[in-house]
């Protein structure tokens, strides 16, 4: 199903093709840094870089007899050359080539998740700034709390995914290392020096110290990252969820024209987008797991880890590519009630603003303790009997001793719970309302 929606940039990447074609890329890059350093004759280089060719197919019959993709790959590639075949992959082990082509494909993902983080950050922006306003209760353990403003929940989204924007471009750098040093990572066959030349050439540093591979430390933090960011994605899909509940329908994803929401009931509108992103982030999460577990190998390196990584690395970042995207299209498109807001702003009857109260009686001088006993006491007759807050503290003489009838007004003004906002936002560095 995700055919239909993963951006072909993306599901690209992750080919056989461009798997093949970056090993060729290392493999050209290394014959030219051996040659520069007279291991091996600059004609032969030059003859590689122009003929060597492979196909897919080619590779995958060879692999039927060789069991092995690197040695079919090699055997394809020298189908397509002549005597200079000899020093094609001359020195180098499978990973030597096969690390350093994973680098390659996992620092392009994560180019295109930065230009997918980057969209979503700037349409929550442009929510959070024209949202700043618009009132609705705030709820913690799903029971109304004080006001808040949509534009604050935007804002808190935007900022989350600046700092897994940072994130994922800390693991893309940490990912950026190749490595030609061989069988068990002591330059036995080649010199250091070609190692540094053909990341050089590739755009990547070498790792420090290797054994048969790159350590898999790398690579958990890279599929770690894409788990955070899938559960920031997951999070804001529970939100819009839960505030797209019939009781509540404060906001509601986007229902197209002719879409339809139940095989037996018309009238049903549900949160299928969100749903699904939710869904999806409990298989990145589970990757995750999967990229912790490949840290532990066998001395120099078993292949306990290589058949997970065929997995969990194209299906990781194909899965965030497509939230990402999914969720733009949600955030840009998300209906808003401002009505329904208000409406559940008012439903507890200035419940809401109990702590206002108790906090203009501790000003006038009452203990925090006795303020919070009387107003917990109206509170509690307000929820079992249905009445206003307000007009329960008007019939108690205690209270309005201590307050006038227009310090009472000020409690119930949510501009005195809002009052801060445009602080919050200055903070925040969000641009002002227009």
């Amino acid at each position: 199903m995700l055919e239909r929606y993963t951006r072909p940039d993306m599901g690209r990447i992750w080919t056989l093709q461009n798997r093949y074609q970056k090993f060729l890329e290392v493999e050209i890059a290394a014959c030219h840094a051996m040659a520069a350093r007279g291991m091996i004759p600059r004609q032969a280089a030059e003859a590689i870089s122009q003929k060597a060719g492979f196909s897919v197919e080619r590779i995958q019959e060879i692999e039927q007899e060789t069991r092995h993709d690197v040695m079919a790959f090699t055997r394809c590639v020298a189908e397509s050359l002549g005597e200079e075949s000899r020093y094609f992959h001359y020195g180098l082990t499978s990973y030597d080539v096969v690390d350093t082509a994973l680098s390659l494909l996992l620092k392009e993902a994560a180019s295109l998740l930065d230009e997918g983080v980057g969209a979503l950050s700037a349409s929550l922006q442009k929510r959070a700034v024209e949202h700043r306003d618009t009132v609705m209760v705030g709820r913690t353990h799903g029971v109304h709390a004080e006001p808040i403003t949509l534009g604050l929940k935007f804002a808190l989204w935007w900022d989350e995914m600046n700092r897994q924007r940072l994130r994922l471009q800390r693991a893309a750098e940490n990912i950026s290392y190749g490595k030609l040093s061989g069988a068990v990572g002591t330059y036995a066959h080649l010199d250091p020096a070609v190692e540094e030349e053909v990341c050089r050439q590739l755009g990547l540093k070498p790792a420090p110290i290797s054994t048969q591979i790159l350590q898999r430390d790398r690579h958990a933090e890279y599929v770690s990252v894409l788990a955070l960011l899938a559960s920031s994605l997951d999070k804001f899909a529970v939100e819009i969820r839960g505030l797209q509940k019939t009781e509540v329908r404060e906001v509601e994803e986007p229902f197209y024209r002719g879409q339809k929401g139940s095989s037996a009931m018309p009238h049903k509108r549900n949160p299928v987008s969100c749903e699904q992103i939710s869904g999806l982030a409990r298989l990145v999460r589970a990757n995750a797991g999967a990229a912790l577990e490949n840290i532990p190998l066998w001395h120099e390196r078993d292949i306990s880890h290589s058949s997970a990584e065929r997995v969990i690395f194209p299906d990781s970042a194909i899965l965030v590519d497509y939230m990402l995207h999914q969720m733009v299209r949600v955030v840009d498109g998300l209906h808003v009630y401002p009505e329904n807001m208000q409406r559940n702003l008012e439903q507890t009857r200035g419940l809401v603003y109990s702590q206002n109260v108790l906090l203009a009686l501790v000003e006038k001088g009452l203990s925090r303790e006795e303020a919070y006993d009387w107003i917990q006491a109206h509170a509690m007759r307000a929820w079992e009997e249905a009445r206003s807050f307000r007009s329960l503290l008007e019939e108690d003489e205690r209270i309005l001793s201590h307050l006038s009838r227009e310090e009472l007004d000020a409690c119930f003004d949510p501009a005195r719970n809002l009052r801060r906002v445009d602080w919050i936002y200055s903070r925040l560095g969000l641009e002002p309302q227009k």
